[in-house]
């Protein structure tokens, strides 16, 4: 007998199961252990792809110090405002909210995302924050903040609500550090900085509902199948009576959160001409605010929001210096 034929399984099982996100935004399921006092996470809306040329400061790398072009995206990342702290307790099933401290002047625009309280009384919600801490029931810090889209060229009103973790040891430290942000507004340039290596974290392209050809890849069978050439040779065998999740089947496709790991930050930009291309970027258009540059694609069509946390598993022997970028690229994208 011959060598029996090696035939992987076509599709990773390891985004399985391939269900819709509940909703547009990334949920942040863990957050790194860090020492220093600051935000470990930022968001911005994806305005599209550009190339950059920059000088290779990777050691070992075959062109290392020779300059390279490096395709890279765009993230529009106009100032978050701190709208509250959120304190966190553990149980036994895991962390759970204690108390919530909310700004007394909100943006004007929040009200269109959530119910605004007429009446809200910061000063004994401080006090009760402050009682949980001194009493140590306090486990985790956390703030919560909006982003303004009228800042960028977002054609929407409505801002967007995220939860972002303050990085830090001691407990106190980090509640001081939240009131001192409560209220103000935060630029990507306080959180991160150039030449970083962070995590994009974004709900994929959607693409509804597809069959197995599409979805997972498998061959289409000859054209004199009695049941269809578009759909899987077999559904398993007769024992155990039943069809195992691993066989290739329809359903949803894509709008699945994401998350793509050590996204290196090549510039942290605060003047959008020098990277929106000629006519502006492709059903985004021009940088109005301020902008990331990451190397690389980053998951979700133009104008998701995009969630970039600090790396949760940075990698070994990494440059630590800012990038040399020598020229990033302006070319309309209109074809002209």
């Amino acid at each position: 007998m011959g060598k029996r034929p090696h035939h992987p399984k076509r599709g990773s099982l390891a985004f399985m199961p391939r269900v819709r996100a509940p909703r547009a935004i990334a949920h942040v399921r863990a957050w790194p252990a860090e020492a220093s006092l600051r935000l470990q996470g930022f968001v911005g809306y994806k305005a599209g792809m550009t190339q950059v040329f920059m000088i290779d400061d990777r050691k070992g790398s075959l062109t290392s110090g020779q300059e390279i072009c490096v395709p890279a995206t765009v993230i529009e990342t106009s100032p978050l405002v701190i709208c509250s702290i959120r304190l966190y307790g553990s149980t036994a099933h895991g962390f759970n909210t204690l108390t919530e401290v909310w700004v007394g002047d909100l943006p004007k625009d929040l009200s269109r995302t959530i119910n605004v309280p007429k009446k809200y009384d910061y000063q004994k919600a401080l006090a009760e924050a402050e009682a949980l801490v001194k009493e140590g029931k306090v486990e985790d810090v956390r703030v919560v903040a909006c982003t303004q889209p009228r800042l960028t060229s977002m054609p929407r009103k409505k801002p967007d609500i995220v939860e972002v973790r303050v990085g830090g040891t001691a407990i106190v430290e980090r509640w001081n550090y939240c009131k001192g942000l409560l209220g103000k507004q935060v630029s990507a340039g306080d959180t991160f900085k150039d030449g970083e290596y962070i995590d994009a974290l974004a709900i994929t392209k959607g693409k509804g509902f597809q069959g197995p050809v599409k979805r997972w890849g498998i061959k289409i069978l000859p054209r004199k199948q009695d049941d269809g050439s578009r759909q899987v040779g077999t559904l398993g065998p007769w024992k155990p009576a039943r069809i195992m999740w691993t066989v290739p089947g329809p359903g949803q496709m894509g709008y699945n959160q994401r998350t793509e790991f050590n996204k290196r930050i090549l510039k942290l930009g605060k003047e959008g001409k020098e990277v929106t291309p000629s006519g502006g970027f492709l059903r985004y258009g021009p940088i109005r605010s301020d902008y990331v540059l990451l190397a690389g694609s980053v998951p979700g069509p133009t104008k998701r929001l995009v969630h970039l946390r600090q790396a949760i598993r940075p990698p070994s022997g990494i440059p630590t210096s800012p990038p040399s970028i020598t020229h990033i690229s302006t070319i309309s994208q209109q074809g002209a």
